[in-house]
């Protein structure tokens, strides 16, 4: 009876076993998985004809800056990016109503917001709608990732896919610009997106502190380039990636209508971009159309930016 009983527990065990191995190395298959054809959970970037855009914006960094920061990268972004040392930011040159007007592609009178304070205005329909909310009305993965938190207000509730924000008070202490790029290449990689705003900041910061064009603020301009270094070797190839300033700034401040507050660069890279020195007025109005076109989504009568994808284009 134990002998049998002894049996029919093996039999058991044996049965139960085969089950486990016949399951193993079967996934249930989720979004992740379905895209990337792994189990890893990452998405693995396509190569989708250079219709995906990047985004990356430094805070306050001034053109004469780059130039004069002791960074050669400043050479090879010139060499092989379009580009321009003289585009212009709005009036006033500040950074809440730099970045809507970037992606709302309206003057500060028209958003409302002339402060570095939101100013809500009415949505009334799809002509009203900045860069985010018209990519994600058109199925089209958005991100955003920053350390200056008013800047949540320039995406609407719902049209980002991702979005993260760290600040460290401490900017000197905690280099907030490494960990933001770090975590923005990481979500790049995971979630495979259209769209992604990289917001770097701490060249603003420190030329409060210290002053625009004193050697520590040159030195966060230099580190900054590190940073657009790191993004363009390990996304370059699979997306169009767009460099710019907000504003730029003297002594301690800006705001102003003046040259080193409204001087901005503009630099397009991509295997789509034809290099060179891009002739004519550029705005900071003019990026959300140049995105839109790239990415092949139709633009709305109410920008009032120029697209330059005609021009930059191969």
């Amino acid at each position: 009876m134990k002998k049998q009983f002894r049996s029919l527990l093996c039999a058991l065990f044996a049965a139960i076993m085969l089950l486990s191995i016949s399951s193993c190395g079967k996934t249930t298959e989720t979004p992740e998985n379905s895209e990337s054809g792994s189990g890893s959970g990452k998405i693995a970037m396509e190569d989708n004809g250079g219709n995906k855009v990047i985004l990356i914006l430094v805070d306050g960094m001034r053109p004469d800056a780059m130039e004069q920061c002791g960074n050669s990268y400043i050479d090879e972004l010139k060499k092989n990016c379009a580009y321009t040392m003289n585009a212009k930011t709005i009036y006033p040159s500040k950074t809440l109503p730099a970045h809507l007007s970037l992606f709302y592609s309206i003057p500060p009178e028209k958003h409302g917001t002339t402060k570095n304070e939101f100013t809500p205005r009415e949505i009334k329909d799809l002509d009203d709608h900045g860069l985010f909310e018209r990519l994600s009305g058109s199925g089209k993965k958005t991100c955003m990732y920053y350390s200056w938190e008013p800047l949540r207000d320039v995406a609407a509730p719902e049209s980002l896919t991702a979005s993260e924000m760290l600040r460290y008070q401490d900017f000197e202490a905690f280099d907030e610009d490494i960990l933001i790029t770090e975590r923005a290449l990481r979500g790049i990689e995971e979630i495979n997106p259209d769209f992604a705003f990289i917001y770097i900041g701490s060249t603003d910061s420190t030329g409060h502190k210290y002053g625009w064009m004193t050697g520590q603020y040159l030195e966060r301009v230099s580190a900054a380039l590190d940073r657009i270094k790191e993004i363009i070797d390990a996304t370059g190839e699979r997306y169009t990636v767009i460099i710019t300033a907000d504003h730029g700034g003297s002594s301690k401040n800006h705001g102003n209508n003046t040259p080193e507050d409204m001087t901005i660069p503009m630099f397009f890279y991509g295997k789509d971009i034809k290099a060179g020195e891009i002739s004519g007025e550029v705005s900071i109005m003019d990026i959300t159309p140049t995105v839109a076109d790239i990415i092949d989504v139709k633009k709305p009568k109410s920008w009032e930016g120029k697209s330059l994808w005609a021009d930059i284009k191969k």
